[in-house]
């Protein structure tokens, strides 16, 4: 979650700000952000799938032969 003001260190969120870092420790907001960056890695697999899967089809010969 790069640029977010939040940041996960060890298994802890924390709310970063110019002043500094408080730990996030509302159990309902830290499930929500628990959900959005399981959300996030798995919207991140996907691309990545789709980037091999389309690296590995352009380097099929599309005339079928060698």
């Amino acid at each position: 979650m790069a640029h977010a003001p939040v940041v996960l260190r060890g298994a802890r969120w924390w709310l970063d700000g110019g002043a500094g870092s408080v730990p996030a420790s509302d159990p309902a907001f830290t499930a929500v952000l628990d959900d959005f960056a399981l959300a996030m890695a798995a919207a991140d697999q996907a691309v990545a799938n789709l980037l091999i899967r389309q690296d590995g089809a352009s380097s099929v010969d599309p005339g079928g032969r060698w």
